[in-house]
């Protein structure tokens, strides 16, 4: 028993787990360095949790690479094999990564996250394999994505979609027709397949979907609420931007 011990406490068995125990560390620094564009935009996913699956990735992969040295050296001849490991950690991570998606009538958000954690754990595994300057990369192309090509997204031509929800009065509604004409004069274009017709509380509610021809032409979200306050018949509404 305690000649097995001694296995635990060689040199070659300590510069294992240095190796290991800096493949953490590294592995928990890039993770981290990924969720802060996710803490800095005030996302429930920060830089605690990114770390951690990165540094778990990279765990679970490392340790693969030092068989000689699993149970002290005393284990035998083992084959195992990596992309089984690698086939359950992705695995894991997509359970993890669904529980961030939500979704709010049509808009869908948290897909971002739920792909930049897999991505986490993508670098945790490059790390765990010894390929350093891929891991590297892959983290800095990760925060490249989330941040800058947020803004560039937005200065690319592309069409804003809206939900629109309207309850009406005693009046009535228009037909749908008077509807798409007037979303076609502010620069909307309604998709008819999206209408959803409620009736409760004795009040017809109707809910659609517009799409801006041009989000640069368009009415603003604002001016085109301020206008539907004041049109006889509305009794109330919503209009929320449709994200995914």
């Amino acid at each position: 028993m305690l000649g097995d011990l001694q296995h635990y406490w060689s040199g070659a068995f300590l510069a294992a787990n240095a190796l290991i125990g800096l493949n953490l560390v590294g592995a928990l620094l890039l993770g981290m360095l990924i969720g802060y564009e996710r803490s800095y935009n005030g996302r429930a996913a920060g830089m605690r949790l990114y770390g951690l699956v990165c540094m778990a990735s990279a765990a679970l992969t490392v340790f693969v690479g030092q068989v000689a040295f699993w149970y002290g050296g005393t284990a035998g001849h083992l084959s195992p094999d990596p992309t089984r490991v690698v086939q359950g950690v992705v695995t894991g991570i997509g359970f993890l990564g669904a529980g961030v998606i939500m979704k709010d009538g049509l808009s869908i958000s948290g897909l971002t996250t739920a792909a930049s954690i897999w991505a986490a754990s993508a670098v945790g595994i490059l790390l765990g394999v010894g390929f350093y300057p891929a891991a590297l990369l892959m983290a800095m192309l990760c925060m490249l994505s989330m941040s800058a090509m947020h803004r560039l997204e937005a200065q690319l031509p592309s069409r804003a979609t809206l939900e629109v929800c309207v309850k009406f009065g005693a009046v009535g509604p228009p037909t749908f027709d008077e509807l798409a004409e007037k979303a076609e004069a502010h620069g909307y274009l309604v998709l008819r397949n999206s209408l959803r017709i409620t009736f409760s509380n004795s009040m017809p509610e109707w809910r659609f979907c517009v799409v801006a021809r041009d989000r640069a032409r368009a009415t603003s979200p604002v001016l085109l609420a301020q206008e539907m306050a004041a049109s006889e018949g509305v009794a109330s509404f919503s209009i929320m931007p449709v994200r995914n």
